[in-house]
């Protein structure tokens, strides 16, 4: 709130309340405590809800600070799919600092790109590395499908650490998030081969994230990003000391959900119609029915979900 002196002439106040909104407005978001984090090799996480407009803002001052402190770390993005880098390599060259088209040459469908664009300019900008960091669709389609072998040899089953077992217990509760992040519609015999793809794309992105001296920045759902479920399982111990897991959660997240990351940042509930009573009302889907097709959802799930969209998955 701005001050002003008494018995002001209206023309000054007026001048003044401008100066102080427009100081304000430049000054933008107030640092994090934490941002020293963002510097040298760090692995850096950042989560979001997909249709948040304020996490995005936040996420983009925080990054735009960094970089102007001097840090050129490598940004990896979810939203765009692996088979994409030679495209997003050729359009950078052909169009230098030309954003649009990046993504009219490497874009992924189903994606709201106006809230992403910022940041590809920004790796433009500052002439860093763009990484295509996510399974695509299609891949993920062939994966529930037929499993694994669908989409990937022996060799990278074993480079991706997809040749691993599961343990029981982060077998169920990445079932748990497939069952919630799909209104409860799912029959249980789906889980395992919803989970599969989930695991596959977790370990895709931290293959990704891999081998950046100079650091490295994953923009993702806070669902990929989470410490106990996400990205960071499928790294090696040493990188997995270079993590730091940011999750911008609305208010209303699932309860416990902050202690599965380094740092929370809170922001408001974006206005969002409910999904789940959407997907009833439109098909007379009760649950445990079959689903029918439907958009990608904010974690890359067959159905988006409002009520589990704090988590970002």
């Amino acid at each position: 709130m701005i001050s002003l002196p008494r018995n002001l002439h209206p023309t000054a106040a007026l001048s003044l309340v401008l100066v102080g909104t427009l100081t304000a407005c430049a000054s933008g978001p107030r640092p994090e405590p934490w941002e020293q984090r963002l510097r040298g090799d760090a692995i850096v996480l950042l989560g979001e809800v997909h249709d948040n407009a304020e996490q995005h803002r936040l996420r983009l001052a925080l990054l735009r600070r960094a970089l102007g402190a001097g840090w050129r770390p490598a940004i990896a993005m979810e939203q765009l799919d692996r088979e994409r880098q030679a495209d997003i390599e050729r359009a950078r060259r052909e169009q230098p600092g030309d954003a649009q088209h990046v993504l009219d040459v490497a874009a992924a469908n189903g994606w709201s790109w106006d809230s992403y664009r910022p940041f590809v300019e920004l790796a433009l900008e500052f002439d860093v590395e763009l990484i295509a960091a996510n399974l695509s669709s299609a891949d993920a389609k062939r994966i529930v499908v037929s499993g694994y072998a669908a989409v990937f040899d022996v060799a990278s089953l074993a480079a991706l650490g997809l040749d691993r077992t599961i343990s029981p217990d982060w077998q169920a509760a990445q079932e748990s998030e497939i069952d919630a992040g799909h209104c409860h519609a799912l029959p249980s015999s789906s889980w395992p081969a919803m989970a599969r793809v989930q695991f596959a794309r977790d370990a895709v992105m931290a293959a990704a994230l891999r081998g950046h001296a100079s650091g490295v920045v994953l923009l993702a759902g806070n669902g990929h990003v989470r410490g106990d479920l996400g990205v960071p399982r499928w790294l090696s111990a040493s990188d997995r000391a270079r993590v730091f897991a940011v999750g911008f959660l609305e208010e209303g997240a699932p309860k416990g959900l902050a202690a599965a990351f380094d740092a929370v940042v809170h922001t408001a509930r974006a206005e969002r119609s409910d999904p789940c009573a959407a997907l009833e009302s439109r098909n007379g889907l009760s649950k445990r029915q079959g689903l029918p097709a439907s958009p990608r959802s904010r974690g890359g799930f067959a159905i988006a979900l409002e009520a589990h969209a704090s988590a970002g998955i």
